[in-house]
């Protein structure tokens, strides 16, 4: 049951909110006291169910009418991996939660208050931190970044990582700070730091690229920008991923899923290891391992959340990390929605052990936070029967709530109509436009084909022609030009055993033989412009020859390209990954080398200017 409001106490002419409802101001209800004074006489009146919530943080979810859900909608398909709100915020006792809902922002933000109201009525009023993925992307298909369309358009990390330009990512962490402070979303699931060394990575375009040099200055860039010099109530809270580095799996399948895999030899970790370092130095208020077994680094093979030797020997005692450690998401249990399997338990190397045993192992290993789970009554009876030690646990709240009180959540963790005016800045806006425009990158222009001349007839293939402003678009038959797109292909690998598998598995970089059926007799019909979508390196080796020429697309919106096909602006980008020639030569290069490819096509940092513009 929630209990009141926090009712106001007014001393010597100032307000005060009683949090714990016990009609005296209590030093964590004080914002003139020292937050560590405050930290403390927090936990000290924490009992342990509250305390087990606390390391706890899960998927919630989000009525369409900015009610906090209490029923599985049909509009968000997370919502059926979801308990409802009451339920984690009131029996489970949690107070972290990430959304994965894109809603109108005026539905967001009663949401946030709502939501905040909730935690309020409970029995100390611990505010609730909201936590997001990426939102700034054009609206792309299934993945980690989740399109809110009232919040500036940015190319993908990869795409950033073709600008190279920690000016403007730091620009860019600015205005995700103040977006996401608009609607309450306190900490970003970000950066990732992972350097992408090996090409089938379905993670890759969350990346920066493959240079782990430009990966640590972008990283560090990005995170200056979130939080600033330092974490306080102006910050959105940074959580760096994915200890030590992601974009090693073994043979490219990823490590949500068995066998979990990350390939280590000791002389390439340090290359991984930097941008984690830079982000340390940055004081990034988190970081997440990954799930990964990393294979050759550590005496035990278990994920990095389970593995004492990566979260307190690496991560705390040699590397001197104090922030944070949050476990990626659903490491204990399977994820199951209407009784189907969404996404088995990420439990590498620990598969034999129960539910209360993993719990254990994790918490032993050093980690402070538990994501993607809500386990705080199994936990908390752990605690009771002095399976976990009470005083471990607070050493983890201390870290949990002081990142809490630093943002200020204890003060004022509501929102007015005032904080959106911020959202839909035109400045922030064609900031946005102008990182796409430097992302694009050229990589063939034969004879000069581009720019088109403005009254060029073209046909579309893989464009929305709605969407295709000042272009004369026509039939195959009447065109001149075909200009067309195509994404990183997707097929091959292992029978997916769960639907979130299913959506991102693929481990083959070339294109079946049933798309090349289509395009190449299209292609060969007319000069063609070929726009590769890039979320991992394509092989565009049976496509280049008959391509007069091939841009490189990050996430581009569609009118921003055909603002370059037209000459609106001269390409800047150059590639932040090498682009294969075969299968053979991704089959044979080193997991966690990079520029290891034999004979790219395009190799790192390639990139062409038009000539014949002035």
């Amino acid at each position: 049951m929630l209990g009141p409001e926090a009712p106001k106490i007014e001393i010597n002419n100032k307000v005060y909110r009683d949090l714990n409802k016990n009609g005296k101001l209590d030093t964590y209800e004080n914002p003139e006291a020292q937050i560590e004074d405050r930290v403390e006489d927090l936990i000290n009146q924490m009992n342990i169910h509250e305390k087990a919530g606390a390391i706890f943080i899960d998927m919630i979810g989000i009525n369409s009418d900015g009610t906090p859900m209490e029923y599985p909608t049909f509009s968000d398909p997370f919502s059926f991996l979801m308990e409802y709100s009451s339920a984690k915020i009131v029996k489970k006792k949690m107070n972290h939660f990430n959304i994965t809902a894109s809603y109108p922002k005026e539905k967001m933000l009663a949401w946030n208050n709502a939501l905040q109201k909730m935690g309020e009525k409970t029995r100390l009023g611990i505010p609730i931190t909201i936590a997001s993925d990426p939102r700034h992307g054009v609206p792309s298909k299934f993945g980690a970044s989740i399109h809110t369309p009232y919040f500036s358009s940015w190319p993908s990390a990869l795409g950033m990582g073709a600008i190279n330009d920690s000016l403007l990512v730091q620009d860019f962490g600015v205005i995700v700070r103040k977006e996401y402070k608009a609607l309450g979303i306190r900490v970003a699931l970000g950066p990732m730091a992972d350097t992408s060394t090996e090409p089938r990575w379905f993670r890759i375009n969350g990346t920066f690229g493959e240079n782990s040099d430009v990966n640590s200055k972008l990283v560090s860039a990005y995170i200056r920008g979130l939080q600033g010099d330092s974490l306080g109530t102006a910050s959105v809270a940074a959580m760096v991923k994915h200890f030590p580095g992601g974009g090693t799996p073994e043979n490219g399948k990823d490590t949500h899923f068995p066998p979990g895999i990350q390939i280590f030899e000791e002389e390439n970790l340090e290359q991984h290891l930097k941008p984690f370092i830079a982000a340390f130095e940055a004081k990034t208020a988190s970081v997440m391992p990954f799930y990964s077994i990393a294979k050759g680094i550590t005496d035990e093979d278990v994920g990095a959340s389970y593995n004492k030797e990566i979260i307190t020997g690496m991560l705390r005692k040699r590397l001197g990390f104090e922030g944070i450690i949050c476990t990626d998401w659903a490491m204990i249990t399977d994820k199951k929605a209407m009784g189907i399997l969404f996404k088995p338990a990420s439990a590498h190397g620990v598969e034999h052990l129960n539910i209360d045993e993993r719990i254990i192992k994790i918490i032993d290993a050093g980690v402070d936070m538990i994501g993607g789970e809500s386990l705080s009554h199994k936990l908390a009876e752990l605690i009771k029967k002095g399976e976990i030690e009470e005083k471990r646990i607070d050493q983890s709240l201390k870290r949990i709530m002081l990142q809490k009180f630093k943002l200020g959540l204890f003060d004022n963790p509501y929102l007015s109509e005032e904080s959106l005016k911020i959202l839909g800045n035109k400045i922030s806006i064609e900031k946005g436009k102008e990182a796409q425009r430097r992302a694009l990158v050229l990589l063939k222009n034969e004879d000069d084909i581009l720019p088109l001349r403005p009254k060029t007839k073209i046909y579309l293939h893989g464009f929305d022609t709605k969407k295709v402003k000042d272009a004369e678009v026509t039939s195959l038959e009447k065109a001149d030009i075909v200009v067309a797109k195509v994404d990183t292909p997707q097929w091959g690998g292992e029978k997916a055993g769960s639907i979130m598998e299913m959506l991102i598995s693929g481990e083959r970089l070339d294109f079946p033989e049933e798309e090349l059926e289509i395009l190449t007799p299209l292609l060969k019909t007319k000069p063609t412009i070929l726009v590769a979508n890039l979320k991992r390196p394509a092989i565009l080796t049976e496509l280049e020859p008959i391509s007069k020429a091939i841009i490189a697309d990050f996430d581009i919106s569609d009118d921003i390209i055909f603002e370059l096909i037209f000459g609106g602006f001269n390409p800047s980008g150059t590639l932040p990954i090498q682009l294969p020639s075969s299968m053979k030569s991704v089959l044979n290069q080193k997991e966690d080398l990079p520029y290891d490819l034999e004979n790219p096509l395009f190799d790192y940092g390639f990139g062409l200017r038009f000539q014949n513009l002035e």
